[in-house]
């Protein structure tokens, strides 16, 4: 995940994201740098769009359920699983979207 930081903080900064970049900030912040986790994440970033990536991220807030209470779970009968709303869908497809980039 540091190396995903490391990344945004480049890019926040207007910095290139390449290899000797991503070394330098893990390094600053004290981590040994795996180079074989940076040379992926430098290719997989060269193709990628940050902005328009952080955009459909923050377009899409995620939805926090709360936990029912317990009584309120005993007294109701399972019910089949609805299906998901299109919003909630295209949330699912945009975060997934971004773990394909920050994996």
């Amino acid at each position: 995940m540091e190396y995903v930081y490391a990344a945004l903080l480049l890019h926040k900064a207007g910095k290139k994201i390449d290899e000797e970049g991503l070394k330098r900030v893990v390094e600053a912040a004290g981590i040994t740098p795996d180079m074989s986790k940076i040379k992926s994440l430098s290719a997989a970033l060269a193709e990628i769009n940050i902005d328009e990536v952080l955009k459909q991220a923050t377009a899409a807030p995620v939805a926090v359920a709360a936990a029912p209470a317990p009584a309120a779970a005993a007294s109701k009968p399972a019910e089949a699983p609805a299906e998901k709303p299109k919003e909630e869908k295209q949330q699912e497809e945009a975060l997934s979207g971004l773990s394909a980039l920050f994996g």
